[in-house]
């Protein structure tokens, strides 16, 4: 039973973000769409389509420029500190916000991009190193090193030794696109 309830969890904090965001998004272009079709078809006698989209869009934007602000990031820590002291939302908002900052924050984890040897199998495959000293693990001369899966929104972490990884010298974006769409994209 604790198997199963390992999976769910692990289920969930795949699939929660995705569809939290896309739910979000959806509920605030129907809702812009609703209160600005009423009030300027009421006011004016116009209907303007996809005014909703282009409404949250701009928020959102707006937000991540006020988030990023300097004035702001107090507040935000305050709250992230509320946050934090809730047993279980503080381990899915914290497992949430690494990997957010992973992809786009100032703490990018995917802009090293590698490929990973594996020894005496021919075996290489497309990753991002994302730790270069294991030496907490007492795994010396050995380097951290993500795998994202094909069309999907997971992947692998791999403790590999450092001999067995070398740099590439593509885009990270080339990288993860390469490694996402099962090598069906063209590099450069």
């Amino acid at each position: 039973m604790k198997t199963l309830a390992n999976y769910f969890f692990r289920g969930l904090l795949v699939l929660f973000p995705a569809f939290a965001t896309v739910y979000l998004l959806v509920a605030g272009v129907r809702w812009a769409d609703g209160l600005l079709s009423n009030l300027l078809a009421e006011s004016f006698g116009v209907v303007v389509p996809g005014l909703g989209l282009v409404i949250v869009l701009g928020g959102v934007t707006l937000m991540g420029f006020l988030f990023s602000r300097a004035f702001v990031r107090p507040i935000l820590s305050f709250l992230e500190r509320l946050i934090t002291r809730v047993p279980l939302v503080s381990i899915v908002y914290s497992s949430l916000k690494e990997l957010t900052e992973a992809f786009v924050g100032d703490k990018k984890k995917f802009n090293k991009p590698v490929l990973v040897r594996f020894p005496g199998s021919g075996v290489h495959r497309v990753g991002f190193l994302t730790r270069e000293s294991l030496d907490d693990f007492e795994l010396e001369g050995h380097v951290a090193v993500y795998c994202p899966h094909s069309y999907n929104f997971s992947g692998n972490l791999y403790l590999v030794p450092s001999d067995c990884v070398s740099r590439l010298e593509i885009n990270a974006s080339d990288a993860m696109r390469y490694a996402v769409s099962a090598g069906a994209t063209e590099l450069g």
